[in-house]
C-alpha cells in the first residue's frame, strides 16, 4: 500500500533559489542559464513576476563549489564571485560614485548564523572620513551596520535599517547573511546573490519583516550562504546516497577486477541507473516513494516530535572564517577600486 502524502501542506526550509528548482518539474517564469568558469559552477536564473518557484521577481545568481579551505580554490571563487557582484551592480544601474549602506545580518554569538556579522568586521567603512572631508577618489562611501536579531534587540531589523536609512540617505544596500539549504551537497559550498532582497530568518521558518528596495526604497543586493540544514533533509539525502551506493555495488561487484579497488572508489562519480526494484529491496514501502515523498514522511514523523532539527557541519567555526573573508575581500574590491 503506498503512503499517501499531502506534498503541499510541508515546505522544506530552504533560501536557495536553485533548490526550489531541483524539486519542481514546471518552471513557468524562469530563466536559467549554467555555466562554468575555472572549475566554478554558476547558475543565472531570472524570474519574472509570476513563476511556479513563487518567489520574488528578479535575479539570482548561485556560486556552486567544492572547497573553500584550501588557496587555490579560494583564490578561484574569490574572483568569480568578484565578476558575478560587479555584473549584478551593473544590472542594477549601480554607479561608481553610490554610496553603499552595508548590513551584516544575523546572531554573532551563533557560529552557523554569524556570517554576516564576521563579514562587516572586515568591511572598508569610509563615511566618517567624508563627513571630514575628503578621500582618494578610489574609495566610495561606505557605512556599516550589524544589527543583531530581533530576539536581542526587540526591534524588527527592517525597522533598524529603514530608520538608518532615512537618516543617512545611502543609495544602495548590500546585506549579507547565512541561509539555510534544501540540500547538505550545498552547505558551505554555495553562494547566493540576488537582487531581490532578504527576508532574515525564512530558511528557518521564522521569516521576519523583508529587506528591499520595496520597503526600504533603494536597491538592496544580497548576499547568503547556506550553513544550517534541516536534519529532515540529512536523512532524505542519506537514502538516496544509500541507494546509489547500492545500486554501485551491485553493479560494480560484477567485476573482478574491480575488487582491488573497490572501497577507494567514489560512487558519486559514476553513472548509477538506480531503478524502482533496487529500492524497493533495500527500502521496502519506502522504496516506492519519489525523493520528494520522503523527505515529507520524514518531517511527518519528525517535526511533532520535535526532532527535525536544524544541522551543521563540525568544521563551521573554520568555514565561516574563510567564508566571511572571501566575501568581505570581495565585496570591499568592488566598492573600492582597490
Amino acid at each position: 500500500m503506498k503512503h499517501e502524502i499531502n506534498l503541499s501542506n510541508i515546505d522544506i526550509h530552504t533560501d536557495l533559489a536553485i533548490d526550489v528548482i531541483d524539486k519542481i518539474s514546471s518552471l513557468d517564469g524562469v530563466k536559467q542559464v549554467i555555466r562554468n568558469v575555472d572549475g566554478v559552477s554558476i547558475t543565472d536564473v531570472k524570474l519574472e513576476k509570476k513563476n511556479s518557484l513563487n518567489k520574488k521577481e528578479g535575479n539570482y545568481i548561485t556560486i556552486e563549489f567544492d572547497d573553500v579551505t584550501d588557496s587555490t580554490n579560494y583564490n578561484k571563487i574569490k574572483e568569480v564571485v568578484k565578476l558575478e557582484l560587479n555584473s549584478l551592480m551593473c544590472k542594477m544601474n549601480i554607479k561608481d560614485s553610490d554610496t553603499c549602506l552595508f548590513i551584516g545580518l544575523g546572531n554573532a554569538k551563533s557560529t552557523p548564523d554569524s556570517l554576516g556579522p564576521k563579514v562587516s568586521k572586515d568591511i572598508i567603512v569610509t563615511k566618517h572620513i567624508y563627513d571630514l572631508g575628503q578621500l582618494d577618489s578610489k574609495y566610495r562611501v561606505v557605512s556599516v551596520i550589524s544589527p543583531g536579531v530581533s530576539a536581542n534587540t526587540g526591534i524588527e531589523t527592517s525597522d533598524i535599517v529603514d530608520s538608518i536609512v532615512k537618516k543617512i540617505r545611502p543609495n544602495f544596500i548590500i546585506a549579507v547573511d547565512a541561509l539555510a539549504s534544501g540540500s547538505i551537497d550545498r552547505v558551505n559550498k554555495t553562494i547566493q546573490m540576488t537582487d531581490t532582497g532578504i527576508h532574515p530568518g525564512s530558511g528557518i521558518g521564522n521569516a521576519r519583516k523583508e529587506i528591499s528596495k520595496s520597503t526600504i526604497g533603494i536597491p538592496v543586493i544580497a548576499i547568503g550562504v547556506p550553513t544550517v540544514v534541516d536534519a529532515s533533509v540529512i536523512v532524505a539525502d542519506t537514502i538516496n546516497y544509500m541507494y546509489k551506493h547500492y545500486a554501485f555495488n551491485k553493479e560494480y561487484s560484477k567485476n573482478p577486477k574491480s575488487k582491488l579497488t573497490f572501497n577507494n572508489v567514489n560512487y558519486l562519480n559514476k553513472n548509477i541507473v538506480i531503478n524502482t526494484k533496487d529500492k524497493e529491496d533495500l527500502f521496502g514501502l519506502i522504496g516506492k516513494l519519489n525523493s520528494d515523498e520522503v523527505k515529507i514522511l520524514i518531517n511527518e514523523v519528525l517535526n511533532p516530535i520535535g526532532y527535525n532539527l536544524m544541522v551543521t557541519p563540525k568544521e563551521i567555526d573554520f568555514v565561516i572564517d574563510r567564508l566571511s573573508t572571501l566575501i568581505s575581500c570581495s565585496v570591499n574590491e568592488m566598492l573600492h577600486d582597490i
